[in-house]
């Protein structure tokens, strides 16, 4: 989220009219790749609705359905692949997992399209604790909205905001606490995560709209069996965990977390072998360290990581927050 940038870059953004992260692979942004250490599990089950290709024309049939209709269901479940479910014009899937996400420290989960930078298919984003009320993260988009964008033309990441597909083929993360609490949503129970196509047209007879009430102007029409959004996997960062913990094993832990300068690792008994990795699974740190030793930080920029710590025959990874 916008926190994760530095206060330089979000002027910059805001002198250009531009105020979220940008596109993959340039400075502030958020973009997943599927190997980041930060996944810690994916989608156990979807289910799907497909949407029209094209739904201001509904009796236009393409590959002998009126409906979206590459991939099938399973291809949501597991790691992001490439092998995808298209959805449609306003279709949907629901997708849950084993073990609940939780509202932990940053991002809590990531959804992959699989489309490219060039050509943009969005999706809102909704969250559910019991399977039947949904809560939809504020989504913003700032494109234009004179002029359609055409089939094979794409919004801008630098526009968009609590938006799946944002990135193309790479994750786009999402924070729970962005969600407005409500006794009906349990923020560390979440058991189901929807995904919407964003039709993507400006008239108001097909639109779809943001939180705010703009219509979201993306690729419209896609009239192909493959149109809307193409879902490729959910990543889980934070999730609940299984089962008690045994109070007399000695866990490793690192503290301070939240950290600013540098932090050290509880528990340690042993010289130890860190790195450290952002949250796209680039490796930013690595160093051979003793028990008691700090590791700095103040170099990095803000944001979630995955310290992985090898000592002995052990491994273990650990989330660090850098603010």
């Amino acid at each position: 989220m916008k926190r994760f940038l530095s206060f330089a870059f979000l002027i910059s953004l805001a002198a250009n009219g531009q105020s979220y992260a940008p596109a993959a692979g340039i400075a502030g942004s958020t973009a997943m790749e599927p190997s980041s250490p930060l996944f810690v599990a994916w989608a156990t089950g979807a289910t799907v609705e497909r949407g029209y290709v094209n739904k201001a024309n509904p009796s236009l049939v393409v590959a002998g359905s009126n409906r979206a209709s590459v991939g099938v269901p399973e291809n949501a479940i597991g790691p992001a692949t490439g092998s995808i479910v298209s959805l449609g014009d306003e279709g949907s899937a629901i997708l849950t997992f084993e073990l609940p996400i939780i509202n932990g420290p940053g991002f809590d989960f990531a959804v992959f399209e699989n489309s490219g930078p060039a050509f943009l298919e969005l999706g809102f984003v909704e969250v559910s604790s019991d399977g039947i009320h949904f809560f939809r993260f504020p989504a913003h988009s700032e494109t234009q909205t004179t002029t359609q964008i055409g089939s094979f033309g794409t919004p801008s990441a630098p526009y968009l905001n609590n938006l799946a597909g944002k990135y193309g083929s790479k994750g786009v993360p999402f924070d729970l606490s962005d969600i407005p609490n409500s006794p009906l949503l349990d923020k560390n129970t979440i058991t189901h995560v929807k995904i919407i196509d964003v039709v993507g047209s400006i008239d108001p007879l097909y639109a779809t709209y943001d939180s705010f009430g703009n219509a979201v102007n993306d690729s419209f029409p896609t009239p192909f069996n493959s149109g809307g959004f193409d879902l490729d996997g959910v990543g889980v960062i934070n999730q609940a965990t299984l089962g008690v913990q045994n109070p007399s094993r000695k866990e490793l832990r690192l503290y301070p977390n939240p950290a600013s300068e540098k932090f050290y690792i509880g528990n340690l008994q042993e010289a130890a072998l860190v790195t450290i990795y952002d949250i796209s699974g680039r490796m930013v740190f690595q160093k051979n360290i003793q028990t008691q030793e700090g590791i700095p930080v103040s170099e990095l920029n803000k944001g979630v990581y995955i310290v992985e710590i090898v000592y002995g025959t052990k491994k273990s990874n650990e989330r660090l927050v850098v603010h």
